[in-house]
């Protein structure tokens, strides 16, 4: 899936929320499960995509991204919770 997105991936429900913005979603994701990353995700083991978002140009993905991470915890998960109640793995959904 090569277009640009924001998405946030966790270790567990409500555990540790990593977001990030990418120009193909797949293949990040991927990496991150194969915990190709050092860093947060790697260090608390996010690799479960819960939450994703597709935007027309980087540019807007990476202002999403930002509005994002400057939102609170609770902000986050309401965006999850929303899309995805039950925080089903979505990787499948976007191979």
């Amino acid at each position: 899936m090569k277009k640009p997105a924001v998405y946030i991936i966790t270790n567990q429900r409500n555990g540790a929320l990593y977001t990030g913005v990418t120009s193909d979603l797949v293949k990040r994701v991927y990496d991150h499960k194969a915990l190709l990353y050092n860093g947060f995700s790697k260090k608390y083991g996010c690799k479960y995509l819960v939450f994703y978002e597709l935007h027309d140009t980087m540019e807007a993905a990476i202002q999403r991204e930002t509005q994002i991470k400057k939102g609170s915890r609770k902000n986050k998960l309401m965006l999850i919770e929303r899309v995805n109640p039950v925080w089903k793995d979505l990787y499948d959904d976007i191979i």
